[in-house]
């Protein structure tokens, strides 16, 4: 049996009974195992421990912190999952074969270190996968996207490409990541970093539009983080006159793509991701932010790469891994409408659905409506755009070019981020085989098949893994929350979302949590048949999504990140 094949570790907190320290499941319901005699092991009562199970016993593996830490549960989380996993030997082997700093000089590489380079990432980035260079020339704007060139230093089919492809992404948690690459490529030789020599494959795009694309020896000269973006364009951050310039026009340029994107018909969704602030290993604050402004500025240059280098690979027919999004089924935009239109939200007339096309046309629609709504309204905030999420397809990857329909692309694929996904790689090795600048990669339908499928699952994974993470921070700041403000204080919430028995309220501009149906009153609610109501079938009363409800906390399971709440009637004060 392979390392990745063995059962994940067992996250267990130290408990004592009597002379003997026992293991206690954390993150659910389970008996204690025997550890071993106080004393004899390198853990306390109160640790939180990876252990491995050995019929009665466990054998600890690693001691994570202590229980009431966040950092420990969070680093539990990821043990559970399985996806926190020492790297193999011969991953290690492999590395110390490969270049480090500085970097040997390659001639055949197109040399743009002279030109102005930039990055644009959170302000606690560890990575930096994209740069950018934009340059004024009669004509217009000739763009740069530069792309960490991963594929120089992981050799396919070797034990770092075997490794990354099991993993398929990095899975981040707040105030932490587990990389899909070592540490040693991911946050070093292959991260763009500021002031450091480092290869990179460029697409560059004319002012007419015409692109190509290349290896590059690449020199980041600035690391700029969002905020400080944001700053730099409103005036309140001096730089010098040349970054200054090429922020604007990279704004400029990317607000004309935004425009003709949305022109052709993609969908607009506005989604908020909480993003949290830690102090001293603890959370102390929490927000539904927005997006930057100087996020979409990279989102939009990004997109454009992505594009650009499908097509190309669509056009010379090679193969590679897209990343597709089919369009929607009609009856599914159908019933959006009728959900929404129930919920009060006003939506364009619906017309006669016969084809996918159209119906992606309607959804675009729609979106463009709710989003206009949501951000007037201020009502349904969270529920109404994931209504119009789930009305659509999933996205994921795939070897035929079947489009991309939430973009209105007929070809789209991921090629910016190969640091921390790895189909970005296998784009990047089948696009350089294109351009000559390697051999191609064999001809092979079955592996690039189960590639898809695979990095399809590892990234529906992570994004469960990830939403764990931030239920886990948002019930240790909840907790501090009511310390400070009262258990009994009420909140003034909305309905997100329901489940038979259930609500689930938004609160506090981030906290959500569990309302059990049978907490609104005497009589029995069951979901209407639209699936947005809890509906009492004595009286009739309805809770909706997007309705306010004011709400007290019952309870909250740290461990699981889980939070029961109890509705307090308005009448009764």
């Amino acid at each position: 049996m392979t390392d990745h094949e063995r059962p994940p570790p067992a996250v267990c907190e130290v408990a004592r009974r009597g002379k003997l320290l026992v293991a206690e499941p954390f993150f659910e319901p389970g008996l204690p195992i025997t550890l071993g005699r106080r004393g004899s092991l390198p853990a306390r009562e109160g640790d939180l421990v990876a252990v491995e199970l050995e019929g009665r016993r466990a054998r600890l593996l690693e001691v994570l912190g202590r229980s009431g830490d966040v950092s420990a549960v969070l680093r539990g989380v990821l043990v559970s999952e399985g996806v926190a996993v020492p790297w193999p030997q011969q991953v290690e082997d492999e590395l110390a074969s490969l270049p480090t700093d500085p970097l040997p000089p390659d001639p055949a590489r197109a040399d743009l270190r002279d030109r102005l380079t930039f990055t644009i990432d959170p302000p606690d980035a560890r990575d930096f996968d994209d740069a950018i260079s934009i340059e004024r020339e009669h004509g217009g704007l000739r763009m740069f996207v530069h792309i960490a060139d991963v594929s120089a230093f992981v050799v396919a089919g070797g034990p770092i490409d075997e490794e990354a492809a099991w993993r398929g992404c990095s899975v981040y948690l707040p105030g932490r990541v587990e990389p899909m690459l070592p540490h040693a490529l991911s946050s070093n030789v292959c991260s763009l970093q500021p002031g450091v020599d480092r290869y990179a494959v460029t697409i560059e795009v004319a002012p007419d539009g015409a692109a190509t694309a290349y290896r590059s020896t690449i020199r980041s000269d600035h690391r700029l983080s969002y905020p400080q973006v944001e700053r730099m364009l409103a005036g309140q951050e001096s730089t010098v006159d040349e970054l200054l310039e090429a922020l604007r026009d990279a704004r400029d340029l990317s607000g004309r793509l935004r425009d003709a994107r949305f022109a052709r018909g993609a969908a607009r969704i506005d989604s908020r991701e909480v993003e949290f602030t830690f102090a001293d290993g603890r959370v102390v604050d929490a927000v539904a932010a927005a997006e930057h402004a100087a996020h979409a500025l990279v989102e939009e240059l990004m997109l454009m790469a992505n594009q650009r280098v499908a097509e190309m690979l669509a056009e010379a027919r090679v193969p590679a891994l897209y990343r597709v999004h089919e369009a929607p089924d009609p009856d599914a935009v159908a019933l959006l409408s009728a959900r929404l239109t129930e919920l009060e939200v006003p939506t364009p007339a619906l017309p006669d659905l016969h084809t996918p096309a159209q119906a992606a046309a309607h959804a675009a629609r729609i979106s463009e409506r709710v989003t206009r709504y949501v951000a007037g309204a201020g009502r349904g905030r969270v529920a109404f755009p994931t209504l119009v999420l789930r009305a659509l397809e999933r996205a994921r990857y795939d070897p035929r070019n079947l489009g991309h329909s939430g973009l209105a692309s007929t070809a789209y694929c991921h090629f910016t981020s190969p640091i921390r996904r790895y189909p970005d790689l296998v784009v990047h090795r089948a696009l350089l085989g294109l351009i000559g600048a390697t051999e191609r990669p064999p001809d092979d339908p079955e592996l690039l098949q189960h590639e898809g499928v695979v990095s399809s699952e590892r990234e529906r994974g992570a994004a469960r893994i990830e939403r764990r993470g931030d239920d886990v921070c948002l019930a240790f700041l909840l907790e501090q929350e009511l310390y400070r403000r009262g258990w009994n204080d009420p909140f003034e919430g909305e309905v997100v979302g329901m489940i038979e028995g259930a609500l689930f309220v938004r609160f506090g501009e981030v906290f959500e949590g569990l309302l059990p149906v049978r907490r609104l009153g005497r009589e029995r609610f069951e979901i209407d048949r639209l699936g947005v109501a809890q509906v009492g079938r004595t009286t009739g009363r309805r809770h909706r999504l997007g309705d306010p409800m004011v709400v007290r906390v019952q309870s909250i399971d740290r461990a699981r990140g889980r939070v029961l709440l109890d509705r307090i009637d308005r009448q009764r004060g």
